[in-house]
């Protein structure tokens, strides 16, 4: 539809001006059309003409069996008004979209919560975006592999361990009593705090690492295993309750020597060495200097990153790009990686595409896991499956209502924004919220069901006001979708959502449907109208109850 009438325009152009010129049609506020297109302000420079002059001409010329009428505005603008045919032509594929990545492997991953420390509101974040983008990326076509990189070695473990130690006095009999009696995010802050307070304790800890990464001390074997393995049960556990999968599962202790081995083979090409240890001075790249080995001889976390990117490519050859998300915090120290990695491997560096997210919090503000003031998120999710049960105590599809309160509220937000959670919001069938779009759907649905024939189009059908309004923002919807693809934007299907669902019971609230004279057309529009709905709250990864 839309092509067609850009090449309408297009040869009009070359017919009347001989100029081949790139036509463009956009959705212009609903009052002034269907379609807008400046192609006149294109042709003024070329033509010595005003802009106004071109736009009535080429209104004059165009003829299209989909066109219902031209009006120029804005001082050259050519405003578009579709036919009643060509509208319901653009309804009937409305839930339809382009796969411009088809069959390309994409790599995303997200979430990448650490071992031995509290699961925080980052990584909940992070997780339900960073799926979101890969749904998003397999509509159009792609195919997706879901990853997590995970902290298993570091000095954050070394400060839990310590901590752990502290408490058994020593003792590994004592090891079941003291996991029992704390969450490990207790001790890796009683540990985080040690380690900035007491000199003798950071040796210590120091120490510890060491042995971490060596693997030659039982005691701390035992604690490592045990809390590494109490971790990924908890981390499963929160992925499960919020619907979110990984196809493979990254650990540093994977990646280390991998970076560690690419950084001495590229220093002093790339890296130089600096007080004992190995540095990538930035500001080469224009921006500053990070350590890569450290004075003790192991790698840090831009070593493993380094790592970690050989690793995808040897897991993964064909993919096409490897989209990362992470915190805002991290985005400074993503560019300095990259640009290390540019210098190493410029085709890596060019397929690897970082994306950084805000801060979630709740009315208290920011938790830090270093402080050891963490809302946990299990914390968070209990809380919300509560406020849910005491929203619906009768519904059927509390787990559905649950999943859109967390993530419609997480999503709606532009990645990058900050975000405040607040329970009472995200449950609400009032306002910009996940259980408001699922009502809507609902609400759909529980019209169509009171008529029990075939839906078929009347032929030859005029519009009214309401009904085009209504018709033409479902119209939207495969643009909408193809722009968050492209620029990996969940909250643009959000948005696009919510108004849609406005524009509804805006129309629904003045027009009656069943046993109404235009019942067949109404019906219609609101069963494609539902379509829509539905194929984007599964975008989302949410789901789209036909009863609430």
């Amino acid at each position: 539809m839309k092509d067609n009438i850009e090449a309408v325009f297009k040869a009009a152009a070359q017919d009347r001006f001989g100029h081949d010129v790139q036509v463009n049609l956009v959705r212009p506020d609903p009052k002034f059309g269907d379609y807008t297109t400046s192609v006149a302000f294109e042709l003024a420079a070329a033509l010595k003409k005003a802009p106004a002059e071109i736009a009535n001409e080429l209104a004059g010329l165009v003829k299209s069996d989909l066109i219902k009428e031209l009006s120029v505005a804005g001082g050259g603008f050519i405003n578009i008004v579709l036919t009643p045919a060509a509208l319901l032509q653009e309804l009937a594929s409305a839930s339809g979209w382009p796969t411009a990545n088809r069959d390309k492997l994409i790599l995303t991953e997200f979430g990448d919560p650490n071992p031995f420390k509290e699961m925080h509101l980052g990584h909940l974040y992070s997780s339900v975006v960073g799926d979101a983008i890969a749904t998003l990326l397999e509509a159009s076509g792609a195919r997706v592999k879901r990853l997590s990189y995970h902290g298993d070695v570091g000095v954050h473990i070394a400060k839990c361990i310590w901590a752990i130690i502290r408490a058994m006095d020593s003792d590994p009999a004592k090891l079941d009593e003291v996991l029992a009696a704390h969450p490990l995010g207790y001790y890796y802050a009683l540990g985080a705090k040690a380690f900035d307070d007491n000199v003798d304790a950071k040796a210590e800890i120091i120490a510890i690492n060491q042995h971490v990464y060596a693997r030659d001390d039982t005691v701390i074997n035992t604690i490592y295993q045990r809390g590494w393995d109490i971790s990924f049960a908890n981390f499963d556990a929160v992925f499960d309750m919020i619907g979110v999968h990984y196809d493979r599962r990254y650990l540093e202790s994977e990646s280390a020597a991998i970076g560690q081995a690419i950084v001495e083979q590229n220093t002093p090409d790339v890296f130089e060495k600096s007080d004992g240890a190995v540095v990538y001075k930035g500001e080469k790249a224009g921006l500053h200097t990070r350590v890569f080995i450290t004075s003790a001889g192991l790698p840090t976390y831009e070593a493993k990153d380094l790592g970690l990117v050989e690793l995808k490519q040897r897991d993964y050859p064909d993919s096409e790009r490897s989209i990362v998300l992470t915190a805002n915090e991290q985005a400074e120290y993503f560019k300095v990686m990259l640009a290390a990695l540019k210098e190493i491997n410029p085709e890596l560096a060019v397929k690897t595409i970082h994306m950084s997210h805000g801060v979630l919090g709740l009315t208290t503000g920011k938790m830090s896991s270093r402080s050891g003031d963490v809302y946990a998120v299990l914390t968070l999710l209990d809380d919300v499956k509560a406020s849910v049960s005491a929203a619906y105590p009768n519904t059927l599809v509390g787990r559905e209502i649950f999943l859109a309160a967390v993530k419609y509220t997480l999503l709606r937000h532009k990645i990058g924004s900050n975000i405040v959670f607040d329970v009472k919001e995200s449950v609400s069938l009032e306002g910009n919220s996940g259980p408001y779009i699922q009502y809507a759907h609902a609400r759909a649905r529980s019209i169509l069901d009171k008529y029990s024939g075939e839906l078929t189009m009347p032929a030859d059908v005029e519009l009214e006001t309401a009904e085009r309004l209504l018709i033409m923002k479902i119209n939207t919807f495969p643009e909408v979708v193809e722009k968050a693809i492209g620029e990996y934007m969940p909250h643009l299907i959000c948005n696009y959502l919510y108004e849609l669902a406005q524009n509804f019971n805006q129309f629904y609230e003045s027009n009656r449907v069943i046993n109404d004279p235009r019942m067949l057309l109404r019906l219609d529009i609101i069963s494609k109208y539902a379509t829509v709905l539905k194929s984007g709250l599964n975008l989302l990864s949410i789901p789209a109850p036909d009863r609430m």
